[in-house]
């Protein structure tokens, strides 16, 4: 049940974090491909039973 939660907010999260307002726009991809890494990260683990 906590990994299911933790994978939404990530995913909300990496959602966010893409450059698409004003203010972001000059922040490049670096929030979400960091984002995207720790839910990588997370999934596999998941998948590995490692967490």
């Amino acid at each position: 049940m906590l990994h299911t939660i933790l994978i939404v907010i990530l995913i909300l999260a990496l959602i966010g974090a893409l450059p698409t307002w004003p203010h972001s726009a000059r922040w490049g991809y670096y929030p979400s491909g960091g984002l995207g890494l720790v839910l990588l990260i997370v999934i596999i683990l998941m998948l590995t039973g490692g967490a």
